[in-house]
């Protein structure tokens, strides 16, 4: 059964935490402009233990505070400062899409909180700004001059629409969805920041890691590279890498792979 309980974070922002399950807890973190709901769906039930959510600022039930402060380090801090008061560090960390890069900045920066990493479906390698977040900036950039209708519109017979609707309809969907999200002015602002934005690290950093690792990818997905998955994975000794069938083909499909993939790895652990 999930339950949710509030974070207050250093700088009063109160965030939702979100978690289901019992045993040892893994921090499980969303996308860009997700919610616990996508952590939730993925994260295998009977793995003997507790997802654990935070909602980044801006997302779910969280509040947004500052949207100067919207970063990826910021999100990361905030996850630094919930495991130092809540739980029995080091912790097995994960999370999917940008809650994958957040993860991967936590490995780095902290090392003295994580034990066990979990990277699915990887937008950043260590770089900022990574050409296949464009689309992300796109949206955000769009939300911030005109209507929201009038924007999804322009957006959608746009170059970049037409492509991914031919190339990767999931990735689509999720765009389009952003015009309907609201605040507009914190959904806007979270995708031009945080599509901008990068993990802070480097390659060596990356290179450098030397915990367990987990690594999720599968194609027909523009904003997630499988190449990004494959490449990190390579990166980190001994990671392990699992390609999983594409929600564009079959979401139960991509839902049962993933959550076998999680759940093997954390048997290991």
């Amino acid at each position: 059964m999930r339950r949710a309980d509030p974070f207050e974070t250093r700088d009063g922002t109160i965030l939702n935490v979100d978690m289901a399950g019992d045993g040892a807890s893994v921090i499980f973190q969303h996308g860009l402009c997700g919610d616990a709901a996508q952590t939730d769906e993925v994260f295998p039930p009977d793995a003997g233990f507790r997802r654990v959510t935070i909602e980044a600022r801006g997302h779910g039930y969280s509040q947004a505070g500052n949207l100067e402060q919207l970063s990826i380090a910021t999100f990361c801090d905030d996850i630094a400062a919930y495991i130092e008061k809540n739980l029995a560090a080091p912790v097995v960390i994960g999370g999917i899409s940008m809650g994958a890069a957040i993860a991967l900045r936590l490995s780095v920066k902290r090392p003295d909180l994580v034990k066990a990493l979990i990277i699915a479906r990887p937008a950043w390698l260590a770089a900022s700004a990574p050409e296949n977040m464009a689309p992300n900036a796109d949206v955000g950039g769009l939300l911030k001059i005109l209507p929201p209708d009038e924007a999804k519109q322009v957006f959608l017979a746009g170059s970049v629409g037409v492509r991914l609707a031919a190339e990767a309809p999931d990735n689509l969907a999720s765009l389009a969805g952003f015009f309907s999200r609201t605040p507009l002015d914190v959904t806007a602002e979270l995708l031009t920041r945080i599509s901008n934005d990068g993990p802070g690290v480097t390659d060596a950093d990356i290179c450098n890691l030397a915990l367990p690792t987990l690594v999720i990818g599968h194609e027909r997905d523009s904003i997630h590279p499988l190449g990004h998955a494959r490449a990190l994975a390579a990166r980190i000794a001994g990671a392990r890498f699992v390609q999983i069938t594409p929600k564009a083909e079959s979401r139960p499909q991509y839902v049962a792979d993933f959550r076998l993939a999680v759940g093997n790895f954390l048997k290991e652990l």
